[in-house]
């Protein structure tokens, strides 16, 4: 009778063997959503935004993250908004639908302020990069929060900018009649009247974000002799407004907040746009110790999407960053746990030191002015 012969595995071997095939059931999936218009006219920003996050999902998934000493591996759920109210609050139920573990976005106001009762109402953390209106972060939602200026802060700095730089006498103001563009609007008129009692409102009008004829308003406008007109909307408008303005012979500066502030601005309003006639603010921007940073991380944005950062892709990368940091330190994903922790986070990201105050806004929130020569977007400043 003959005996076959068993090959033993060392006990070590045997043991590494055996949790070899559990190491990938001990990783934990945690479920980051992003909102944002990946449809529609101002889909390239939609896109700049989510290519922000997966930047930030891809870095931490290579580095092997740990988050109360498990490994965790990330996952981006994304949905687009395409810009619309509806279609955001019905983005954002999906999001609570699959038990993401936060959210960052959306890039517009209109379609943040509808979704940020469906996220509080499930108690999932929320990060918006770019929606500036007040109204976000005064409902009184604990789960709601910032990494960018609002329009108190961005509207004021350009209406002063417009009196005491500009030398501006009458203005006129269009909005595009989104939350976004009638706060921000609002709060360029009042920082304007702030600093000249007298400054005359020659013209207040308003379009629609999906306008593309503006020679009726622009018409009366040019009546009103405006030495600034302000715009509050996104480059999408803003550029198709720019030529209609030359073609009417309107002069005037022009000035809007970060929603036209982009490198596409340029081309879309094509040989319309002369060397310093537009003054823009972003809502947010770096000192001089930071820029950087910030400029390696744009080149490895570039190289990596092989398209240019349009505006907000690093304020959605540091929201990624911010909120996982607040996770790690908490010890745990669960939105309840590291909730108080987000509240509290100080984290230093490459758009500068990310702190909440009381509402969620950002401290000492700052804005960066550019103007536009030769077809490029320019710096003029970082702002207080």
């Amino acid at each position: 009778m003959q005996f076959k012969t068993i090959k033993m595995i060392p006990l070590a071997a045997a043991v590494a063997f055996a949790f070899a095939g559990t190491a990938s059931a001990q990783e934990e999936i945690v479920k980051i959503g992003h909102v944002g218009p990946i449809s529609g006219q101002i889909a390239h920003l939609g896109k700049d935004n989510e290519n922000g996050a997966r930047m930030a999902i891809d870095e931490l998934n290579a580095k092997g993250f740990v988050i109360g000493g498990k490994k965790v591996k990330f996952e981006l759920l994304a949905e687009d908004d395409a810009a619309d109210p509806k279609q955001g609050t019905a983005a954002a139920q999906k999001l609570v639908d699959a038990k993401v573990n936060g959210v960052i976005g959306h890039l517009n106001s209109g379609t943040t302020i509808p979704a940020s009762k469906i996220y509080h109402d499930a108690g999932i953390p929320q990060i918006s990069p770019s929606a500036t209106n007040p109204k976000y972060t005064l409902q009184g939602f604990e789960t709601a929060f910032r990494v960018c200026a609002n329009d108190g802060q961005l509207g004021g700095t350009l209406g002063r900018y417009a009196i005491q730089v500009s030398k501006a006498k009458k203005i006129a103001v269009i909005d595009d009649a989104t939350a976004y563009g009638q706060g921000v609007a609002a709060e360029f008129t009042k920082g304007a009247k702030s600093k000249l009692a007298n400054v005359e409102i020659v013209a207040t009008e308003h379009t629609t974000d999906k306008a593309t004829d503006f020679n009726a308003i622009l018409t009366k406008i040019k009546a009103g002799k405006p030495d600034v007109i302000f715009f509050g909307g996104m480059d999408s408008v803003a550029g198709p407004m720019l030529r209609q303005m030359k073609t009417l012979g309107i002069n005037a500066k022009f000035m809007g907040g970060d929603g036209i502030c982009t490198e596409a601005l340029a081309s879309l309003a094509g040989d319309a746009m002369s060397d310093g006639q537009v003054v823009c603010a972003e809502a947010g921007g770096v000192e001089e110790s930071g820029k950087k940073a910030l400029d390696d991380w744009k080149v490895a944005f570039e190289k990596k999407f092989n398209h240019p950062v349009e505006i907000y892709a690093p304020y959605v990368y540091d929201a990624v960053m911010t909120m996982v940091t607040a996770m790690q330190k908490a010890g745990s994903a669960e939105p309840a746990k590291y909730l108080p922790v987000l509240a509290k986070i100080k984290y230093k990201g490459v758009t500068g030191t990310i702190e909440f105050d009381k509402n969620g806004d950002m401290k000492d929130g700052t804005m960066t002015l550019y103007t536009y020569k030769g077809g490029k977007r320019s710096e003029i400043g970082v702002f207080h």
